[in-house]
């Protein structure tokens, strides 16, 4: 058991999410998802976790862990061409992790979302969450585009505010 970890967890409050992400975070959040959606068939779901609770930290959940229960939990999976993308962002521990569907893990593979997460993690220890966000979204956006691009008239099949849980 990771004492040190535990302490982060349970000190953390949502209140430290609302910080980090604000209403003017998420609102420019939601926008790009919603603009890189436009140039391609994959759906991006973005969602911050202050802290797990105190039974997910004795199970020792890891943030890749709960990741996955998010991506079934929101559904992610369940697009028509199987291309969702969930970034989950826990915030008690400054991780992020990116579980995509199998038909866009398939063509990108799991270096490429490793590089992304990296990447917002960087920029998350500045606490410069926005930017980090945004940076992390667009870079997938490339990926997706790259191999789903956007069809005349797709729909939307995910919601595009991120989720605050």
């Amino acid at each position: 058991m990771n004492f040190k970890r535990m302490f982060k967890h349970l000190l953390m409050m949502q209140g430290h999410v609302n910080k980090a992400f604000p209403k003017s975070a998420l609102d420019r959040i939601e926008s790009t998802i919603q603009q890189c959606e436009s140039k391609h068939e994959g759906e991006i779901c973005f969602v911050v976790e202050a802290s797990l609770d105190l039974q997910e930290l004795l199970a020792n959940v890891s943030s890749r862990q709960k990741a996955l229960a998010v991506f079934s939990d929101h559904r992610v999976w369940d697009t028509e061409k199987n291309c969702g993308v969930l970034v989950y962002v826990l915030l008690a521990d400054r991780h992020v992790e990116i579980v995509a569907d199998r038909g866009v893990n398939a063509k990108s593979g799991p270096h490429a979302w490793a590089e992304i997460c990296n990447e917002m993690i960087a920029e998350f220890a500045k606490a410069r969450f926005e930017e980090g966000a945004v940076k992390g979204i667009l870079a997938i956006a490339q990926q997706l585009e790259s191999h789903f691009p956007a069809p005349v008239g797709q729909g939307n099949e995910l919601p595009d505010r991120p989720v605050l849980m």
